[in-house]
């Protein structure tokens, strides 16, 4: 994400050329309170950006008065989904519609560039391309596209796969009529003759829950609304567990039992959570007996069992809920392993009886370590894989069951990923394992945890070649200006030279310990192969050094994620990777704060930033509980209505801490429907922006006006915003194919 046209550049960001008759088109924008008049001519004329309107509100909270213009810009949902829009609702809509119309604008020199990126991207992407199949409940079950088309078939086929193919549902027909289409899960009953699936269809992360049997192919009439799209069946084939959200805030909030055949409004409730801070659902343990509701806080979690057997019971909560206690659980055979950070700030696993599961039982397997995060377990019937993180790497480690004996996958390359994947089988001695790097692409392993045997099933097939050998990886660390060590890593063409005119992509995340792996891009091809450098700043907030590296990176410590990735930058620089003329950052939702933040901090470090779907209204946000997300994050950001959390919120907000300063160039992008970052958060920092920045950079503003959170839905559609984004970074750095 090298050719030179400097001077057509720097006539092509504020010209367009119009090759029609001279007329005036007359504009309803009343977001500027006024009409405004567009002259197209055949000369060339200058596009001007939009101008918001200010309309001056006063926030007040601990004596501290805040004055934001663009507060009006904020729509309820009714507002956004209503058939006829009142006038607030319009004017917004101006607003970003002028915005999109400015965008494009200074993008028209790029759109064959653009086209021939996406065709580029798209081209390596295999297009009849099928999925591992795993074998669960006497079915192999796999996912296939078909060429040309934007979304998955389900599939499976009964005990061999010389069988006969099942479609267990199309998502391309399921999809038509929709401008956006997402499958969320499903789940099939235990006899093998019902499908739950959940669909959404508005980008907000609302699915509907829809029955269908699949022996006559036929939907049920009832169906599920409002719900968080997953649930679990009890072993009586009939009754389905699902969990629904509060429909102001967007959190899940109930858990409900539903009888097949039965309608909605009949089903029980069976838990509800009344503590917003709160995320829960409901799943079913790998063993099959026991549904299991989860309860999860940024501190805190919970859990309540059931028998499946018993599907009409009462749900018994595992262990008193503690104050600040994480932990998951895992049934196996007649006990449960529980992986928890109780006096164990890395996480230890420890065992309890399936009949005595309050913490007063538990018992120790394997001992917290200072210097290696215990992530997750996968049980089976002889052996027990545990996910490890240790010195920014993941790791898998085996130990059998009987002979207590152990020992790690071994793995090479400087830096990669490896993960459990999907292992249905409870009686088998082969762990499905995935894998992948910067240079090479995800790859599926059957592993053989008894002769430590690998079997390679497939590897992400990129059309047209791809050699890793061609590419260069580089794992180091960075001392940062408190002396802590922060690791980065980059990839890069074996044939680009490293100096200051290398143009170099900067990427992170950083927050919710939420890791930033070293994963294969295929869409970063176009950058490499056009002599950038991508690199990874692995800064506090995640969770790849251990615990505290999260810990360090949240709530009175959110500063350090950003002074990281600044350091992280500086580094780059001051070692002739690059140089701030050719350094360009790109971060999304948290990360997109972190850009909104290093934006503010040291604009010098930048030539641009692409700033995906960005949470940058930290206070206000914060501040409103009836925003998705709020009340859930408290222990992440803090609690303004707290004067020393809305302090230092304050002092790092990027949209409050916008000031008169020279700003890279920046594209913002946005979703009118996202329920995660609204739309306004974004707008309302353009806006700012554009009214207070010194500089003649670009800033742009790309909102979609018909998706959300994840921006347009479909394997390829997707891409379009990619190259779009790379477009804008070519452009800059003069690159015209």
């Amino acid at each position: 994400m090298r050719k030179s046209f400097f001077l057509i550049l720097l006539c092509a960001l504020f010209f367009i050329q119009c090759k029609t008759t001279k007329k005036v088109e007359k504009v309803n924008t009343t977001t500027m309170e006024q009409t405004v008049e567009k002259e197209t001519q055949t000369t060339e004329k200058m596009v001007e950006a939009p101008i918001a309107t200010k309309k001056d509100s006063i926030l007040e909270i601990h004596g501290d008065k805040r004055i934001d213009p663009y507060f009006w810009m904020r729509l309820t949902d009714e507002q956004k989904n209503a058939e006829k829009p009142d006038k607030q609702t319009q004017q917004v809509l101006d607003y970003l519609n002028a915005e999109n119309k400015y965008t494009k604008s200074v993008l028209q020199p790029t759109e064959d560039l653009q086209k021939k990126l996406f065709t580029e991207i798209v081209d390596r992407i295999k297009k009849d391309d099928e999925s591992v199949p795993y074998f669960d409940n006497g079915y192999w079950y796999y996912t296939r596209f078909e060429k040309d088309k934007e979304y998955a078939i389900y599939c499976r086929k009964k005990e061999s796969l010389e069988g006969e193919e099942e479609i267990l549902i199309d998502g391309n027909l399921q999809a038509k009529g929709h401008d956006y289409y997402r499958m969320g899960s499903y789940e099939i009953s235990p006899d093998n003759k019902i499908m739950a699936f959940s669909e959404d269809t508005v980008s907000r992360n609302i699915f509907t829950m829809k029955f269908k049997n699949l022996e006559t192919g036929d939907l049920f009439e009832q169906q599920l609304n409002n719900t968080t799209g997953s649930g679990a069946w009890a072993n009586d084939n009939k009754t389905f567990f699902y969990t629904t959200k509060n429909e102001v805030s967007l959190l899940s909030e109930k858990i409900w039992r539903h009888k097949l055949n039965n309608s909605q409004k009949d089903d029980e409730m069976v838990y509800h959570e009344k503590d917003p801070s709160y995320y829960i659902g409901v799943y079913k343990s790998k063993s099959d007996k026991y549904v299991i509701i989860y309860n999860g806080s940024t501190l805190v979690n919970d859990y309540h069992i059931l028998n499946a057997n018993n599907a009409d019971d009462d749900f018994q909560q595992f262990t008193p809920r503690g104050t600040e206690h994480e932990y998951n659980i895992n049934h196996f055979e007649d006990k449960f392993y529980i992986v928890t950070n109780w006096e164990a700030e890395n996480f230890r696993l420890m065992e309890t009886p399936e009949t005595a599961t309050a913490m007063e039982n538990w018992v120790e397997v394997i001992p917290h370590r200072t210097d290696v995060l215990l992530n997750y377990i996968e049980v089976f019937k002889n052996y027990l894989v545990v996910s490890e993180r240790g010195n920014a790497l993941t790791q898998l480690k085996i130990i059998n069951q009987k002979t207590k004996s152990e020992h790690y996958i071994e793995i090479e390359e400087p830096a990669y990923v490896i993960y459990s994947s999907t292992n249905p089988e409870f009686d088998t001695n082969k762990l499905r394992f995935g894998y992948s790097s910067l240079t090479t692409p995800n790859s599926q392993f059957d592993y053989n945890m008894e002769t430590k045997e690998r079997i390679l099933l497939k590897q992400q097939e990129i059309v047209g070649g791809h050699n890793p050998e061609e590419y260069k990886t580089e794992r180091f660390f960075v001392v940062v200006r408190d002396g802590v060590e922060v690791p980065m890593t980059l990839v890069y063409k074996k044939d680009t030279e490293l100096n200051e005119s290398t143009p170099t992509m900067l990427y992170s995340y950083g927050s919710y310990g939420s890791s930033t792996d070293p994963w294969f891009r295929s869409p970063m091809l176009s950058l490499l192969n056009r002599g950038f450098v991508f690199a990874i700043a692995h800064v506090r907030g995640g969770q790849e050094m251990g615990r505290q590296w999260y810990d360090n990176g949240k709530m009175f410590n959110k500063k350090n994620t950003f002074t990281d990735f600044v350091d992280c930058a500086n580094y780059l620089i001051d070692n002739n990777y690059t140089s701030a003329k050719h350094l360009y950052a790109e971060g999304g939702s948290a990360g997109g704060l972190l850009m909104g933040a290093i934006a503010n901090m040291s604009p010098q470090s930048f030539n641009g930033i692409i700033a995906d779907v960005p949470f940058v209204d930290v206070v206000s946000t914060m501040l409103d509980e009836t925003i998705p997300l709020t009340t859930n994050e408290f222990d992440e950001w803090g609690n303004p209505k707290n004067k020393d959390s809305y302090e230092y919120m304050l002092s790092y907000s990027p949209y409050d801490q916008v000031q008169a300063q020279a700003y890279p160039n920046m594209l913002v992008v946005t979703g009118l429907f996202d329920s995660q970052v609204q739309y306004w958060e974004p707008a309302k920092w353009v806006a700012k922006l554009r009214d207070l920045k010194t500089d003649n950079n670009l800033l742009l503003l790309d909102t979609n006006m018909e998706a959300g959170h994840g921006g347009a839905s479909g394997r390829f559609e997707y891409h379009k915003e990619t190259a779009k984004k790379y477009a804008f970074l070519f452009m800059l750095e003069g690159i015209t194919e």
